[in-house]
């Protein structure tokens, strides 16, 4: 798919409309918006709904009432598991020095909610205005503050590796052992194993098993039964896909789904 370059702070000639600038959709389920990118770093926030961030590192899997952080210039298309109410506010790039260079999925505490609905209500805020000044460094002082969460799946730069990880992505519940899946896509077991501890820095069995939390989580969002998405997931049962995710993110899917609990911070 190719790329484009949407500026939202920047005018034909380069020149900065202001400092930071916010845009607010609502989008039906399913609806992808295609592969593009930003001169200007992203936070993507969802006030409901389950959005999906990916890039050519990985995926991100961004619940409700969390953000996603997209760095300037990323790559990235955006899927919609569930109605999702998404926010999103434009930085210039220098508002964000102090914040990884790399997409990440962070909590988003009361308090920075409510900073994001309120500058959503200004179409570009600029530092020149003493009022848009303080809410701008409110906002950055928060985010620099914020809970990174464990839900990203990274990718691994090996093309051989880069088969098997393409098809469990097009179907999760494939139960065939590594060994099985090397053997069909010309590489190694032992090189599969190695390449996926050296780029994703995770062995294959918790990277498939992100895989499959990840997977749920965006089929509970578009309305599937805890049964049903457990399964297509490729959990062999609701019970064992609970315990999954209660030992992963510290509560039941429908809690955490509604929002009514922060995951704990990724250590």
């Amino acid at each position: 798919m190719s790329e484009k370059c949407h500026s939202i702070l920047f005018d034909g000639r380069g020149r900065s409309l202001g400092d930071v600038a916010s845009v607010s959709y609502d989008f039906k389920d399913g609806h992808v918006i295609p592969e593009h990118f930003h001169p200007e770093d992203q936070l993507v926030f969802a006030s409901k709904g389950v959005m999906t961030v990916r890039t050519k590192q990985g995926v991100w899997v961004v619940p409700p009432l969390r953000a996603v952080w997209i760095p300037a210039k990323t790559p990235h298309s955006v899927a919609m598991s569930g109605a999702v109410s998404m926010r999103t506010l434009y930085f210039l790039p220098k508002l964000g020095r102090g914040l990884p260079k790399r997409c990440f999925v962070m909590n988003v505490s009361p308090l920075l909610r409510e900073l994001i609905l309120h500058a959503c209500n200004f179409k570009r805020l600029s530092k020149k205005a003493p009022a848009q000044r303080r809410l701008i460094e409110i906002v950055v002082d928060q985010l620099q503050a914020v809970d990174f969460i464990p839900l990203q799946l990274p990718h691994p730069a090996d093309s051989r590796a880069m088969r098997v990880v393409d098809v469990l992505s097009a179907n999760p519940a494939d139960g065939r052992t590594l060994e099985k899946l090397c053997k069909d896509c010309g590489a190694s077991k032992r090189t599969v194993e190695r390449v996926f501890m050296r780029d994703t820095n995770m062995t294959f069995g918790k990277w498939r098993q992100q895989l499959r939390l990840l997977r749920s989580m965006q089929l509970l969002a578009s309305g599937e039964k805890v049964t049903a998405a457990a399964l297509d997931a490729g959990y062999n049962s609701t019970s064992a896909f609970i315990a999954m995710f209660r030992k992963q993110l510290g509560t039941t899917p429908t809690r955490y789904l509604d929002g009514r609990t922060q995951v704990r911070s990724e250590t």
